[in-house]
């Protein structure tokens, strides 16, 4: 059966004597929809993150998202001690562990915010049926999007698959409510911190876990609340610029919070409100409007997986499972060049540079290595997918198969089979002065603007004067761009048959 969470309306007496509230990927001691509810509610909270061994078990002893996690919990055990509480966190089966913490706590209920991937909804209503077993509830709430599940419909009361409606309509709502108001209003935590319950315990260090300390601080990647902060006080200064400066991976034009998004370290709420203030004032309104809609495409594919988790497994749109991928040792090795930065178009391999060193893509760039593995190189998809999960700093698995049903044209609203990516016209109109590439691929500095992009080009005299030795230096293209684009429309073609 589906996870159906228990929703209960804010009343103005405490109902429970005690309660717990279960953290997951709302690392925040501000604006929690869970917290707020569980302490408007009880007399006394405690609060609780697992380093779920489930998922942790399966990772790299070195893994950024662990090592970010952990300094994020830091902070914010830090910060619910100065409300006067504090935070229990154990490394264990979450949910075995959570189940045990509430009947040692002896708590009356848990409370926690929605988790909208099959894996954790399937967890929690493990863990529901266990604590009601025990006579204990679980109460589940909105946090991590705007809108969620059925709560933006079509005109006809039915779910949207194309983005451009469901953007309007989650607009036309946001609008409805007072001004946008009603969504976006914080849930307020201090007004009910006396409630909450001190319990200290230590925290289990990376080593304790078995992990590793790694490159973040290196990538000057900032953590917990204070860094997502910091990282808004600095968008602010830039969001009027957001439309002119977002598809340049060499220009300072993203916001950076993705990672922060992930995992809750900044509240959706306080992002949309910012946009949507700007935009209301006209103060850097195109920038703050451009940006908001790349806010309401995280909603949209959340909205997608809760209502077609199918597409976790494969193409949202049936037709394009009929596809043929490349197979085999020549395939695997296409695979392992792509993954390694080795493919012979700059921007490509900068890209994969960019990702495997530092854990972190250009939004434009994640574009363009999707559509090069997918349409270049004739692989599946979901072998990217499944790369883009093990590398990415901010992996979140909605826009991550969002993003990769787009490139492959399988998704909702995706781009058509027939649009292929020129990886040298994407380089020569995204990074046109080679500034990106060069910080990725110094090994082809001393090339000019215009030979950067594609050095297979280039005299033998020019790559001598730039001390390329192409082959050695610097590979030669492993696929003809214009070959490989002949061959994926006839490997589309059967979708055309079908549809």
């Amino acid at each position: 059966m589906p996870f159906t969470p228990v929703i209960i309306q804010s009343l103005h007496m405490p109902q429970f004597e005690s309660s717990l509230v279960w953290f997951r990927r709302d690392l925040r001691s501000t604006d929690h929809a869970a917290l707020h509810h569980a302490l408007q509610q009880s007399r006394r909270v405690f609060c609780a993150f697992i380093f779920d061994k489930e998922i942790l078990d399966q990772l790299p002893r070195a893994d950024r998202r662990v090592e970010f996690i952990h300094a994020s919990i830091l902070e914010l055990d830090a910060s619910l001690r100065e409300l006067g509480g504090g935070l229990i966190v154990r490394h264990a089966w979450a949910s075995e562990e959570i189940v045990s913490l509430a009947q040692e706590l002896g708590v009356d209920a848990v409370f926690a915010n929605h988790d909208y991937e099959p894996a954790a909804v399937a967890r929690d209503l493990q863990v529901q049926n266990a604590l009601l077993a025990q006579n204990r509830l679980f109460f589940s709430f909105k946090d991590q999007v705007i809108f969620e599940k059925s709560e933006v419909l079509s005109l006809s009361a039915t779910t949207f698959s194309v983005f451009t409606p469901y953007k309007n309509a989650w607009l036309k709502k946001l609008a409805a409510g007072n001004d946008g108001a009603d969504a976006l209003q914080p849930w307020l935590i201090e007004p009910f911190a006396e409630r909450l319950a001190a319990h200290p315990q230590a925290i289990p260090s990376l080593s304790d876990m078995g992990f590793e300390i790694t490159d973040l601080r290196e990538h000057r990647i900032p953590t917990g609340m204070s860094g997502a902060q910091s990282l808004v006080d600095d968008f602010c200064h830039r969001i009027g610029l957001y439309q002119d400066t977002r598809n340049y991976p060499a220009v300072k034009g993203p916001s950076y919070l993705s990672v922060h998004l992930r995992f809750g370290s900044v509240s959706i709420r306080s992002l949309a409100r910012l946009a949507w203030d700007a935009i209301r004032a006209g103060n850097g309104a195109e920038g703050a409007t451009v940006w908001l809609a790349e806010l309401i495409w995280r909603d949209f594919y959340f909205m997608i997986l809760h209502h077609h988790p199918h597409v976790t497994q494969g193409a949202f749109k049936a037709a394009y499972q009929n596809i043929t991928w490349e197979s085999g040792a020549e395939a695997d090795a296409l695979f392992a060049a792509w993954c390694e930065g080795r493919t012979g178009y700059p921007l490509v391999d900068a890209a994969m540079a960019q990702l495997n060193q530092t854990g972190y893509m250009h939004n434009r760039l994640r574009m363009v290595t999707a559509c090069f593995l997918i349409k270049d190189l004739g692989i599946d998809w979901r072998r990217g997918e499944a790369y883009f999960a093990t590398r990415l700093i901010d992996f979140d698995l909605a826009a991550n198969n969002g993003g990769w049903q787009w490139a492959a044209s399988s998704g909702c609203d995706a781009q058509p089979y027939f649009r292929i990516f020129n990886p040298i016209t994407q380089s020569e109109k995204f990074d046109a002065e080679g500034k990106f590439i060069r910080r990725y691929l110094p090994q082809l500095a001393q090339l000019s603007h215009k030979q950067i992009h594609a050095p297979w080009t280039c005299t033998a005299m020019d790559l001598q004067f730039a001390g390329i030795n192409l082959g050695q230096d610097y590979p030669t293209p492993i696929v003809d761009h214009a070959q490989a684009r002949l061959a994926t429309l006839e490997r589309y073609a059967v979708v055309k048959k079908v549809m």
